[in-house]
């Protein structure tokens, strides 16, 4: 099996679903030897900035000198991107090598022992958690796929800290309609006896956090950011000082852009803080300071080019959007922007453009290069109603160099609405020259 073939037997067991549960990843899991019980996690789940938290704590640990694996979803531009090692992704061969194996094992548990066919999310994380094992990690930071509760990520029995980043409304056909069901369902990676760190969530949900722990007997942690100072943010650094759960740290350092990353960064500090004091793990000050400095987060207020400004952002729920529009209007106030748009049509996409068309000076529809992508034709009567100047191109390359088109060189273009369109956006825009 080559890399391409890999891919294409993963991919293809989109067929099977997404269905949540965790008796078929165990059963699997069972038939490969238990990888996932060697592996040291922190399990982070929450409905935006899993991704952010996820790499400042990575970035942290591989500071120290640590080997740390990093498993996050979706992807970018490249599938590999999904399973890394201390920043490097995983070899192209070495990936097929291991999915080879876990197909074995799932055309055994299928034809032989009859049981019904994992998904492709249970699937992939079974390839990744036999790629960690087989690696030995030191530590493996571990993102879930949805929810939490039943996710296949949750296999894990016993994870270093369990953390759960601002929950609100997303995939609501799967986790429930009510704040409190999805609470219930992301609550769900909180174990027995462990260490939860929690974003100040809205009281309803910290109610439901609070009740599992309860029955879990876990300790609750919960960031308080009264005393958090920012003291420079612009789109080439921040600095801020925190107390981060009695400790404080004054000055801290970070270049990933947007207000909200500093929120991320302050989670990170916090799970960082448990795992020293609680689980005696050895991180220095300079190593946190350092590895937060350092890190990097493809995808999330990225700028990729300066003249005209180009960002992209993912943005594609409720809440990723009201964070996209805070670090428009408080750093990019004096751009005219222009908006591509490309949605999915499971997410709230009125609401979403209600909140950040109005920004717009300018606005251009594109469709994302996924089956559940909303047409481009169709994205722009929806935006017509805000009364910008609108244009629509089904093709992403296209909407592309229409926007640097229509764009001065003193003003801002902003790829937003669905991280499949943004990652089409980051590799062409990585691999042609357009401007």
């Amino acid at each position: 099996m080559n890399y391409e073939q890999a891919l294409e037997y993963i991919h293809g067991t989109y067929k099977f679903g997404y269905k949540l549960g965790l008796d078929n990843p165990r059963y699997l899991l069972n038939l490969l030897g238990n990888p996932h019980k060697s592996l040291k996690a922190i399990h982070v789940a929450g409905t935006n900035g899993k991704g952010s938290v996820s790499s400042y704590i990575h970035t942290v640990l591989k500071e120290e000198g640590y080997k740390v694996g990093l498993y996050i979803s979706p992807y970018l531009e490249e599938f590999t991107e999904r399973m890394s090692i201390n920043g490097e992704d995983i070899p192209k061969e070495r990936l097929a090598e291991v999915t080879e194996v876990v197909k074995e094992k799932v055309e055994q548990m299928v034809h032989i022992d009859g049981k019904t066919h994992p998904t492709e999310f249970e699937v992939v994380t079974a390839i990744a958690f036999c790629y960690y094992a087989q690696e030995n990690v030191d530590y493996l930071v571990l993102e879930v796929g949805m929810g939490g509760r039943l996710d296949s990520t949750n296999i894990i029995d016993t994870p270093l800290v369990s953390i759960i980043t601002p929950i609100g409304y997303d995939h609501m056909e799967y986790l429930g309609e009510t704040i409190e069901e999805i609470a219930y369902e992301k609550g769900g990676i909180i174990k027995e006896n462990g260490f939860v760190l929690s974003y100040p969530q809205e009281k309803e949900v910290m109610k439901v956090l609070e009740n599992i722990c309860k029955e879990k007997n876990s300790e609750l942690f919960v960031m308080n950011f009264d005393k958090l100072v920012i003291h420079q943010s612009n789109i080439e650094e921040q600095i801020f000082s925190a107390n981060i759960l009695g400790k404080p740290y004054n000055n801290v350092k970070i270049k990933m852009a947007g207000l909200h990353q500093v929120y991320n960064a302050c989670m990170a500090l916090g799970a960082i803080k448990i795992l020293r004091e609680h689980r005696k793990i050895d991180i220095s000050d300079e190593s946190i300071l350092n590895g937060l400095c350092n890190t990097r987060w493809p995808g999330r207020f990225e700028i990729l080019r300066k003249e005209p400004l180009i960002i992209i952002d993912g943005a594609h729920n409720l809440h990723g959007a009201d964070s996209l529009k805070k670090n428009i209007e408080i750093l990019l106030k004096d751009y005219k922007i222009t908006f591509v748009v490309g949605m999915l049509q499971d997410k709230d996409v009125k609401a979403i453009l209600k909140d950040l068309i109005p920004l717009a000076d300018k606005v251009i529809a594109t469709r994302p290069d996924n089956p559940r992508a909303i047409k481009a034709v169709d994205l722009a009567e929806e935006l017509r109603i805000f009364g910008k100047k609108t244009y629509f191109y089904e093709n992403v390359e296209e909407a592309i160099k229409m926007a640097v088109e229509i764009t001065g060189r003193n003003e801002a273009i902003i790829f937003a609405g669905s991280l499949y369109m943004i990652g089409e956006v980051r590799k062409i825009l990585k691999n042609k020259v357009l401007l």
